[in-house]
């Protein structure tokens, strides 16, 4: 592996590829693609999609791998600094040695909430590592309900889930967007003033939107949620909130 690119494809809607994105694919002599097990099955198909759809029938050297559990026991980063080790060499092992040009085309993003430059920086020769950026989740969101990100010379802050549990509302701004929060910490907060926008599945056909006053929405978000993991058995979701300032 001489060269590592790493393709955000958006946040599930094939469109969202960008004409560097469709470049890079086209380009690189295979193209690693994680399996997430059978209730993920089809985050694996929609990058097949893609791949099939760029290359317009032209054959994709393919390497599909077991993408490995993170544990969740014990220290939290510790946990992922070993689970980056283990993805690093499922990375190793997937890939065709005679395959100099490698692509992974990662969801969202590469450089927000999303660990494969970490993990690239770890490869045993290190190779040239290059990005095709791609819309982010906080992108999405915001054009999924038609709303400006901040308010006019604002700041705003982006932030997990855990952190807004263990740590409440930051003071550095009134314009808060949470990812990956499997446990709605919107339920921590006093949600008087507060106003929520809510999105799972953006960019897909199944696309979920929910918004309003925290006190009114949030029930409603936690119904949709449940509703919507049962049905699919995964849901990535993120939300923005706003307080009166």
């Amino acid at each position: 592996m001489r060269e590592l690119t790493l393709i955000g494809i958006g946040t599930g809607n094939p469109d969202h590829l960008t004409l560097q994105g469709i470049a890079a694919i086209r380009a690189a002599d295979l193209i690693l693609i994680p399996r997430k097990g059978k209730d993920k099955a089809d985050l694996a198909d929609l990058r097949r999609d893609i791949c099939a759809r760029v290359l317009d029938g032209e054959t994709a050297r393919i390497a599909e791998f077991d993408l490995p559990i993170r544990d969740a026991e014990g220290d939290y980063l510790g946990g992922v600094e070993a689970w980056h080790d283990a993805i690093a060499q499922a990375w190793i092992a997937a890939a065709d040695p005679s395959a100099h040009r490698v692509a992974l085309l990662v969801w969202g993003d590469p450089s927000l909430y999303d660990s494969s430059l970490r993990i690239a920086a770890r490869l045993t020769p290190l190779p040239r590592i290059a990005v095709a950026p791609g819309i982010t989740a906080v992108q999405a969101l915001c054009a999924a309900h038609r709303i400006p990100l901040n308010e006019i010379g604002a700041p705003f802050l982006v932030t997990t889930g855990r952190r807004l549990r263990e740590t409440g509302w930051p003071d550095c701004a009134d314009t808060v967007v949470v990812m990956l929060d499997g446990g709605c910490a919107f339920r921590t907060l006093d949600p008087e003033g507060v106003t929520i926008w809510w999105g799972a599945y953006l960019g897909m056909a199944g696309e979920l939107t929910a918004s309003g006053p925290l006190a009114e929405a949030g029930p409603r978000i936690l119904d949709l949620r449940a509703a919507a993991r049962a049905r699919h058995g995964w849901i990535m979701d993120v939300y923005l909130l706003r307080r009166a300032g």
